[in-house]
């Protein structure tokens, strides 16, 4: 009886060589990183977010002092001595907006952080364990889905103490369903391949096999979910203290639209007090967006451009791999005709 050998197999000069075993294929962290670097348009995107970075650290070498003193004149346009102008209370407007970089990036990032996570450990814990678990989660990822958005936070602004801590939290409650429910039908479809069904074969317990198995095949999903988090955490933090529903003692860029709105800066023409932190916040969005574009460029092989231009006369080049025993055959047909 011939022994069949899933260990070995021919090699060229009439030998044996193993034979590797198919593994299975993860989206790691590492293939979406150098994706991101060589795409054009993630590359400007994290440039402007590297810049904002940079300003919200350094802030207190690039503007030293307390940013709401009153240093002129008040509703002052730009001038030499304020880039940017003062406000109606006489304080400059560049040193606010450099300031305001710290709270807005920070809460944003923050709430960006803690959504996916919560999201991620719902629509994993939802996809893997099923029933009862998957109802269940399900049923209150539903809920905080159909409540009204805007009304909820107003709602638990108003009520909780006002601080930093506090708005983090109120955009953590109101924005991780979204996340969830995304992350759960990736997770989804994860669960019912072969990996996963010979993970638990193995005995593997559950938490390893949602975080060391399913999690790395996720892993331009969550990049997708975790950037989206962050834009709807700057611009809810910024309509919160435009409400005057946050800490309005902070310096970031909602306080500034909401002492401008006060001031009366849009009824006086002063746009130099309300115009710069709208920039500020539209620009770290569009740079966001930009990386979320670089990922989706990068996971998806439909959006990805071809690298060598082709025009519709030239033929298409169709490349054949050939073995030794092809290449021997090729050679003794041509001295046969010789």
């Amino acid at each position: 009886m011939a022994e069949l050998d899933l260990g070995t197999g021919p090699a060229p000069d009439g030998g044996l060589r193993p034979v590797s075993s198919p593994r299975r294929r993860r989206g790691g962290g590492g293939g979406l990183l150098r994706g991101l670097v060589s795409n054009s348009k993630s590359v400007a995107g994290i440039a402007i977010l590297v810049i904002f970075a940079i300003i919200a650290i350094f802030a207190p070498v690039i503007s030293p002092g307390d940013p709401t003193l009153i240093t002129g004149m008040g509703s002052q346009p730009p001038s030499p001595e304020h880039w940017l102008g003062t406000t109606a209370k006489g304080q400059d407007v560049l040193a606010l907006n450099i300031w305001g970089s710290r709270s807005s990036l920070f809460v944003g990032f923050s709430v960006g952080i803690l959504a996916t996570l919560v999201g991620l450990f719902v629509g994993l814990a939802s996809a893997y364990l099923g029933r009862w678990v998957d109802n269940l989660l399900s049923l209150v990822t539903n809920v905080f889905l159909l409540l009204p958005g805007l009304p909820l936070l107003v709602i638990l602004a108003a009520f909780l103490p006002q601080g930093l801590g506090t708005v983090i939290l109120v955009l953590v409650i109101t924005g991780w369903a979204g996340s969830a429910r995304v992350l759960r039908s990736q997770a989804m479809s994860i669960r019912g391949k072969d990996f996963v069904a010979a993970s638990q074969v193995t005995g593997e317990s559950g938490l390893r096999i949602m975080f060391k198995e399913m999690l790395p095949n996720m892993a331009s999903i969550v990049m997708s979910t975790f950037l989206a988090c962050v834009i709807f955490g700057i611009g809810a933090q910024a309509a919160l203290e435009f409400l005057g529903l946050g800490d309005i003692s902070t310096v970031s860029w909602g306080t500034n639209l909401y002492w401008a709105s006060n001031d009366g800066a849009l009824l006086t023409g002063a746009w130099w007090a309300f115009v710069p932190p709208g920039v500020c916040i539209a620009l770290v969005a569009f740079a966001l967006a930009l990386v979320n574009y670089g990922v989706d460029e990068t996971t998806n092989p439909r959006l990805r451009r071809p690298r060598r231009r082709t025009t519709p006369d030239e033929p298409t080049r169709v490349a054949r791999p050939q073995d030794s025993s092809t290449a021997l055959s090729g050679d003794s047909q041509k001295e046969q005709s010789r």
